[in-house]
């Protein structure tokens, strides 16, 4: 019998893309405050609360991204990116928190208008894009579960922003107050739909459900075309924090194969997974005769 241990290290979300989120989303936060009581404006008084649970989970976020990245230990052999699935869950769950209480503000604005100052809603609309945006632009790259939803906080503002932006011009014609809370509740919904379905995909990982992009019978019919190789079982296919990925599986070669054959199985196996983000690959090469109590309890 024969073990193949394979790691792969590969680059990942950045924490200073989370980190310059975290401060930029903090400062504008102070500013949100001071004009949504200027102008006010419903939508951006709700921004300004929401954001600061945005920053409190993103600094979260931005601890447990670099914390994910200490090499593991005795303890936690595969290391820690699978804290950073923790921070992309507690995210989801702050912005899911913080959408409702946007909804029970806006609300009740909707069946009880009030007006807000058109042009400073503009100014602040604009200056809110801008910085959400820059934000946003920095991590468009990233690929982890925590990353992206830290994205979807920040793009939920970039797309309130915008609501904001378009009553607010909208009111320099047009006497329609309700178009406040009215966008504001369009907006929330639409970001909590996608929030929900992130925090659904990383409730998978943390089932260790099969990375998005990767099937193990796809896998397995690969392995199966190196030469020697008859036949694959026990293969099991995860991911820590989906964009570092782990696979094992077992492997059985002809009997008759020589220490040659089972050199060139491991260099195919290898050559095999090197076009993908695994972080650990590990295959058993077992002969035809050889018992497996695997292959019996699959």
């Amino acid at each position: 019998m024969s073990q193949h241990h394979q790691h792969h290290g590969h680059a990942s979300a950045t924490p200073g893309n989370i980190r310059t989120a975290f401060f930029l989303n903090l400062a504008f936060t102070v500013i949100e405050i001071f004009g949504g009581i200027f102008t006010n404006s419903v939508a951006i008084l709700s921004d300004a609360l929401h954001d600061l649970g945005d920053s409190i989970s993103l600094g979260l976020a931005w601890y447990l991204d670099s914390f994910s990245r200490k090499k593991g230990s005795t303890r936690f052999s595969y290391g820690y990116r699978r804290f950073s699935l923790l921070g992309a869950m507690v995210n989801a769950l702050v912005l899911l928190a913080g959408s409702l209480f946007i909804l029970s503000e806006a609300i009740p604005r909707i069946l009880h208008p009030e007006n807000a100052s058109a042009p400073g809603m503009i100014g602040f609309a604009v200056l809110g894009i801008m910085v959400n945006g820059a934000a946003v632009f920095r991590l468009k790259n990233d690929r982890s579960m925590n990353a992206r939803v830290v994205a979807w906080h920040l793009l939920e503002d970039v797309l309130g922003w915008l609501a904001v932006l378009v009553v607010g011009i909208t009111l320099l014609f047009v006497q329609a107050p309700i178009l406040d809370p009215l966008l504001s509740v369009l907006i929330t919904l639409y970001v909590a739909y996608n929030v929900v379905k992130n925090l659904k995909k990383t409730l998978e990982l943390f089932l260790q459900a099969a990375p998005e992009g990767l099937n193990i019978a796809g896998l397995e019919k690969k392995l199966l075309e190196i030469d020697k190789v008859h036949s694959t079982h026990h293969t099991h296919l995860w991911s820590l924090d989906g964009e570092h990925h782990v696979l094992s599986t077992h492997l059985v070669i002809d009997r008759a194969a020589t220490r040659e054959d089972l050199m060139a199985v491991r260099r195919s196996s290898r050559e095999l997974f090197s076009g993908h983000e695994f972080e650990h690959v590990t295959i058993e090469i077992e002969f035809e005769d050889e018992d497996c109590l695997m292959r019996k309890n699959p």
